[in-house]
């Protein structure tokens, strides 16, 4: 699967992924007003109000954009009618040919990891039939339980041709809580590496493993260790624009080629029209905005090379 998302890049000469995690705070009033009033203030209205806030961004973006990564949690807050949202946005993303990155931070050991893998990238045994559940190309997975939930994983994304993207160091200011603390005098976060290196060769596809990486855009100095510590691993680079993170500070995450990973941002283009920068585009001009934001960053991007 990795070796579909790096080709998707190559088409696109766009490393860039987009975050689809909508709240109702960055919806246009005229969605949630036209949604409210098919269902009213309910859950099923919210989940109709993002869903078609996503679409629009979605027939705005996909000529430009490789792949989107909806986080699940901003779904599942809308209960049964947000995962159906999320559904329908997965499968709409594929049918204009994009790469879906599930932002699920799954994490568990035996027949429970192999259940979530399953759920996300697999196939459920219903009968006399094989059914894909949610049908994403890749999942971001919690490393912290070891290889019992990380092995899981790989067999599905073997017998599926799918992708991981592990948890190794995150964006957020507190990840160094955990995350930095010495043993033997090297970083937790490098030991996690090594060991995504280590699983990563169980699952090569061309040039690189389904078994990726998420590296966080505000920490580069950790990010070009990593980058040598985990040569065949794709890294997903979250915490570009609203959380800091810029294109120059993302040169030593990519291979000198300008493959190897693949920069995230999420409100900074899926609300791109509440910024002074897009606010000509206005509420009703939402998803233009969200292109002219998308094709900023690929631009932006594109300089460091």
């Amino acid at each position: 699967m990795i070796k579909k998302l790096v080709d998707k890049i190559v088409e696109t000469n766009a490393p860039i992924v987009v975050g689809l995690d909508p709240m109702m705070k960055y919806l246009p009033k005229h969605l949630a007003d036209v949604a409210f009033e098919q269902y009213g203030e309910t859950l099923e209205g919210a989940a109709e109000a993002i869903w078609q806030y996503n679409k629009g961004i979605i027939d705005n973006i996909y000529d430009i954009v490789p792949a989107v990564k909806p986080q699940i949690a901003m779904y599942e807050q809308f209960g049964i009618e947000g995962l159906k949202a999320f559904k329908k946005t997965v499968d709409y993303c594929h049918e204009k040919g994009m790469i879906v990155i599930g932002d699920v931070k799954r994490g568990d050991i035996g027949s429970t990891s192999e259940a979530y893998a399953v759920a996300h990238l697999g196939k459920v045994n219903v009968g006399s039939k094989a059914i894909t559940p949610f049908d994403e190309d890749f999942a971001t997975v919690n490393p912290y339980l070891g290889s019992d939930g990380i092995n899981p994983f790989i067999k599905v994304c073997n017998e599926q041709d799918r992708g991981i993207f592990i948890l190794v160091k995150t964006s957020n200011p507190s990840s160094g809580e955990f995350q930095d603390q010495l043993i033997n005098g090297r970083p937790l976060y490098e030991l996690v590496g090594e060991k995504v290196n280590e699983w990563g060769a169980s699952s090569m596809d061309g040039d690189y493993s389904n078994v990726g990486a998420v590296v966080g855009a505000t920490y580069p100095e950790m990010g070009r260790v990593l980058r040598k510590v985990m040569p065949k691993a794709y890294i997903l680079v979250p915490g570009y624009g609203a959380q800091g993170g810029q294109g120059k500070d993302l040169v030593d995450f990519f291979n000198p080629d300008g493959l190897g990973a693949i920069v995230n941002s999420s409100r900074g283009i899926i609300a791109a029209y509440k910024q002074e920068a897009y606010s000509k585009f206005g509420p009703e001009h939402f998803a233009e905005a969200s292109r002219a934001a998308a094709e900023a960053m690929v631009a932006d991007i594109a300089s460091i090379f």
